[in-house]
């Protein structure tokens, strides 16, 4: 009796050892294989944008947004999928567009959605929507009293940045 049980524990070490191995030699080959995945910027980066927002609704005349975590969700899945794929998009995979992105994620009401790829940071990405039609009237909609932004940089070069700006209700 004191020989089976043993050998079944001699088994179980055999097989915690292999799976071990398996698992470190899988881990090897991920890193060996050079993939390069985008990495994310999601703390602060929306209430670093509250003074430039605030700033240029105040020049319309109309009150500041505050920040929403909801809608910096979705900015953030937003600017992931564009550095994941290394192209400017507002839809996702199997034709996912805004509309369902912001259901998924809760939001209700009036919502608008600003992106943009690039070197530059938050000031020039928000001087670059001022100066594009569509991208300053989503950011003047007297009707929005929340936003999130987030970027996330490319896996290729971190210079590059998506961005993704979500308005709400």
């Amino acid at each position: 009796m004191t020989l089976a049980k043993n050998e079944n524990q001699q088994a179980k070490l055999n097989r915690r050892t292999l799976l071990r191995g398996v698992g470190l030699a899988a881990l090897a080959g991920l890193a060996a294989c050079g993939t390069v995945l985008p990495t994310g910027e999601r703390a602060g980066v929306s209430a670093s944008a509250v003074g430039t927002l605030t700033g240029i609704r105040a020049s319309a005349g109309l009150a500041p947004l505050v920040v929403d975590p909801q809608l910096e969700l979705a900015a953030l899945q937003q600017a992931s999928y564009m550095a994941g794929r290394g192209r400017m998009t507002h839809t996702t995979g199997w034709g996912k567009g805004f509309a369902s992105r912001v259901k998924g994620n809760g939001i209700t009401g009036a919502a608008a959605e600003n992106i943009a790829e690039g070197r530059f940071d938050l000031e020039k990405v928000f001087d670059i929507w001022m100066h594009s039609e569509g991208h300053r009237r989503n950011m003047l909609d007297p009707r929005f009293a929340r936003f999130g932004l987030a970027y996330v940089r490319d896996g290729r070069d971190s210079a590059i940045r998506y961005w993704c700006l979500v308005l709400g209700k």
